[in-house]
C-alpha cells in the first residue's frame, strides 16, 4: 500500500543485490542457478523479484530459501521467523521445592521435568546473566544432578540424569572459558564429552567437540579447530551444532588463508541450518539461531578482506537488536566496522568502534573478544603507528588480553 514503510526483508534483498553490483536481472539469474527445472521462466521470476523488492508481495517459503542461498545466508537471517511463544512451560515448582524433592530416596518424573526446565533456563540465560553468577549457579545444579546418579533410578531416569548433567557441564565449561579459566574449562568439557558418550547423546558430544574447536580458535591453533570440527561432525547427528562446527572451521580456514575451504565450510553450515525447522527457543545457548549465520559470515569475510560484505553484515547485526540477546555478536560487529574503517583511512571511526566493542558490559567472552579486538589492534598498529588514539586502543586490548589468563 502506498505510504507504508517497505518491509525490512525487502530492503535487505535490495541492499544485498546492490552490494554485489547486480541488476535485478542478474539477481534472478543467480537465483535460478540455485533452483531446478520446476521453476518458472526468467521473465516470470523477474516480475516477482521486482514485486519482492518493492515489498508488494512476500516470497513463498521455497523462494525465501532460494533468495537466501543467492546471497549466501540462511532463510531466517533475512525473513521473519515463525511466531513462537517465548514462554517455556513450567511445572509450578520453585527452586526450594525442587531441592526438597531431590532429598528423597526416589526421584519421580515431575522432579526430572522440573530439573530439565531449570537446565533450559540456565542455558537460556547464558547471554546476559553475569558470568560469575551463572558459574556459581551452574556448578551448584551440576553437583545436585550428578549426585542423583547414586540414587535408585530406572534406566530411563538414569539416561535423563546423564543428559541433564551433560548440558550443565557444557554450560559450566563455556562460562569458565569466558572468564579466562581455560584449564578448568577443558576439564569440564571433557566431562561433558564423557557424559554425552555414556548417554549415547550425539548432540552433547557434538557441542563438546565444538567447545574444543572454540578453545583452539581463540588460542591460534587453527589446525586443531579443523580436527575438532571433523570429530564433532562424526558424532553430532542432525542437530544445529553442525552449523556451529562448520562456522568454527570456516573461521579457522579464513585465518589460514584458504578461501576455497572457507566457502565449503560456510555452505555446510548454511545447509545444516536450512535443513532444520525454526527452533523453539533461540535464546538457548546450545541451539543455533538461524540469524547467527550472518555473524559467522561477517567474521570470515572480515578476515579474508571482503570488506564490503563484512561491513554490510555487521550493520545488519547492529540493526537487528541483538544488544541484550547476543552482546558478543554486537561487540564483534563493532570491531568489524572498526577494521573496515581502519582499512579505508577512517582512524577516528575505527578507534571509536573498537572502544565501544571492548567497553565493560554485563556479559562478554574474554577470549573471543580479545581475539577479535586484537585483529583491529593489528590494523591500527600497522596503518597508524604514530597516532596516539591508535596506541591507546592497542594498550587497552593488551590489558584485555592479560585478563584471559588463568587465575592464580
Amino acid at each position: 500500500m502506498a505510504g507504508q514503510p517497505i518491509a525490512a526483508w525487502a530492503q535487505r534483498i535490495r541492499r544485498e543485490r546492490t552490494l554485489r553490483g547486480w541488476s535485478q536481472a542478474d539477481a534472478v539469474r543467480a537465483l535460478l542457478a540455485h533452483g531446478d527445472s520446476s521453476l518458472p521462466d526468467r521473465e516470470h521470476i523477474l516480475r516477482r523479484w521486482k514485486s519482492w523488492e518493492a515489498g508488494e508481495s512476500t516470497p513463498s517459503g521455497r523462494y525465501q530459501g532460494l533468495i537466501a542461498k543467492t546471497f549466501g545466508t540462511t532463510r531466517y537471517a533475512i525473513f521473519p521467523a515463525p511466531q513462537r511463544s517465548d514462554e517455556i512451560a513450567g511445572t509450578g515448582m520453585d527452586t526450594l521445592e525442587i531441592l526438597t524433592r531431590l532429598q528423597r530416596s526416589d526421584v519421580d518424573g515431575a522432579t526430572l521435568d522440573a530439573l530439565r526446565i531449570t537446565v533450559d533456563r540456565l542455558c537460556s540465560e547464558y547471554a546476559y546473566v553475569p558470568a560469575d553468577q551463572l558459574l556459581v549457579e551452574g556448578r551448584d545444579w551440576l553437583t545436585r544432578v550428578a549426585d542423583l546418579r547414586q540414587r535408585r533410578l530406572t534406566l530411563t531416569q538414569h539416561q535423563e540424569v546423564l543428559v541433564l548433567a551433560g548440558w550443565l557441564a557444557l554450560l559450566v565449561g563455556c562460562v569458565e572459558y569466558d572468564l579466562g579459566q581455560a584449564h578448568a574449562a577443558e576439564s569440564t568439557r571433557r566431562a561433558a564429552l564423557s557424559l554425552g558418550t555414556e548417554a549415547g547423546h550425539g548432540e552433547i558430544q557434538g557441542w563438546a567437540h565444538e567447545m574444543r574447536a572454540w578453545f583452539a580458535l581463540t588460542s591460534g591453533d587453527y589446525r586443531g579447530v579443523v580436527e575438532a570440527a571433523r570429530a564433532g561432525r562424526a558424532v553430532a547427528g542432525a542437530f544445529s551444532v553442525n552449523a556451529q562446527l562448520a562456522a568454527q572451521e570456516a573461521k579457522a580456514w579464513a585465518r589460514m588463508g584458504d578461501r576455497r575451504q572457507v566457502e565449503v565450510a560456510l555452505d555446510r553450515g548454511r545447509d545444516a541450518l536450512d535443513a532444520l525447522p525454526y527452533p523453539d527457543n533461540v535464546a538457548h545457548h546450545f541451539v543455533v539461531d538461524p540469524a547467527k549465520f550472518d555473524f559467522y559470515a561477517m567474521d570470515v569475510y572480515r578476515i579474508v578482506g571482503v570488506d564490503s560484505v563484512a561491513e554490510s553484515l555487521a550493520q545488519e547485526i547492529l540493526k537487528s537488536g541483538f544488544a541484550h540477546r547476543a552482546p558478543m555478536r554486537v561487540a564483534e560487529a563493532r570491531i568489524t566496522l572498526g577494521v573496515v574503517a581502519a582499512r579505508t583511512g577512517e582512524l577516528e571511526q575505527a578507534v571509536d568502534e573498537g572502544r565501544r566493542a571492548i567497553s565493560d558490559g554485563p556479559r562478554r567472552s574474554l577470549p573471543s573478544l580479545h581475539m577479535a579486538a586484537d585483529e583491529l589492534a593489528v590494523e591500527l598498529r600497522t596503518r597508524y603507528p604514530d597516532e596516539s588514539s591508535a596506541r591507546e586502543y592497542v594498550e587497552r586490548v593488551q590489558d584485555l588480553g592479560s585478563t584471559t589468563t588463568e587465575p592464580s
